[in-house]
């Protein structure tokens, strides 16, 4: 039994370190891979109950061979995931002022009333907001409720280019920052809107609201495309970057420069240890979703508090808001 003992635990441990650190050999942007690793809280929990199983199958049938060591491989990938997300962490930093607040919030397909998206801007002070699957009606309305109750936005909305999917990505910037336009030889992100804001006096932060395709093994290239694109727009400073990225923090290694995660850009959760926190499916608790909606800045902020809000799951989307405080180095 020794034999088979040994060759099943040497490539269990292959296996575990494929499963718990994909990037080290390329993997986390793989079809597949890239949708498993999403959800280690997930993985680390069923990893961890088939490892009891093969262990309690072991002792009482005494199979010390194969079981016993699939059983060890599969502890390991539980402890390795979980110990992945104790680091990146799942709490929000304390409530601070900063200088800016950024939220972002896929309203899937509009179902999120008007109300509701002006309610949470209000609640928590955000002065730029990306809503991806928001369109330009419904924006117009928030801005409308929000006018009513003295918070002046400005609202612009693109949609993909011919060939890609009908689903609208909005952005809402306070007239607080002064007026924004869209640039528009920036370019977009394959086959689902993005799309780049400026200043129109050229003081303020350059906005980013992003929505890269779903990494769906027909669709890595165009996912993949999309990451690279946003990581392209964080080689300026100023860049702040909010939106539904389809993506984790593990999708993001390689697209990193100069320390960032992002191009020259810092994941704002990463960078409070709130990173472990699930924002889709909003249906399952954040412990066990994907973080995958994230708020990144470039080397002119830094972030002072990252939050995902989990009060707003009956809100009608299958994403969770999330909302980030940033403030001028």
């Amino acid at each position: 039994m020794r034999a088979p003992f040994v060759i099943t635990l040497l490539i269990g441990a292959v296996a575990a370190l494929v499963v718990i650190w994909p990037q080290a050999i390329g993997a986390h942007r793989l079809p597949v891979m890239a949708s498993v690793v999403s959800f280690r809280a997930l993985l680390s929990l069923t990893t961890a109950v088939l490892a009891l199983a093969l262990a309690v199958f072991a002792v009482t049938r005494r199979r010390w061979g194969v079981a016993a060591a699939l059983a060890i491989s599969l502890t390991a990938m539980s402890a390795g995931n979980g110990l992945v997300l104790a680091v990146r962490g799942d709490g929000p930093a304390r409530a601070v002022a900063g200088d800016l607040k950024v939220m972002a919030w896929n309203t899937y397909g509009g179902s999120v009333s008007p109300q509701t998206i002006a309610r949470v801007i209000e609640e928590t002070g955000s002065e730029v907001v990306s809503l991806p699957e928001t369109d330009a009606f419904a924006a117009a309305q928030v801005v409308g409720i929000l006018e009513h109750d003295g918070v002046e936005m400005q609202h612009d909305t693109v949609w993909a280019a011919d060939g890609g999917e009908p689903i609208p990505t909005t952005i809402l910037i306070s007239t607080d920052l002064g007026a924004y336009a869209r640039d528009r030889l920036a370019g977009s992100t394959p086959g689902l809107p993005s799309g780049i804001w400026r200043p129109v006096r050229g003081a303020g932060p350059i906005v980013v609201a992003a929505h890269p395709m779903p990494p769906f093994p027909d669709l890595i290239a165009q996912w993949d495309d999309g990451l690279s694109w946003i990581a392209d727009r964080c080689r300026d400073g100023e860049v702040i970057v909010a939106g539904d990225l389809n993506a984790t923090l593990d999708h993001f290694a390689g697209h990193g420069v100069d320390g960032g995660d992002l191009g020259r850009c810092r994941d704002a959760a990463g960078a409070v240890g709130a990173a472990a926190a699930g924002t889709w499916p909003a249906g399952v608790p954040a412990a066990m979703g994907a973080p995958i909606d994230h708020i990144l800045a470039g080397p002119a902020w830094t972030v002072d508090r990252f939050a995902v809000l989990r009060g707003e799951d009956g809100a009608g989307s299958d994403h969770r808001p999330i909302v980030a405080t940033l403030s001028r180095r």
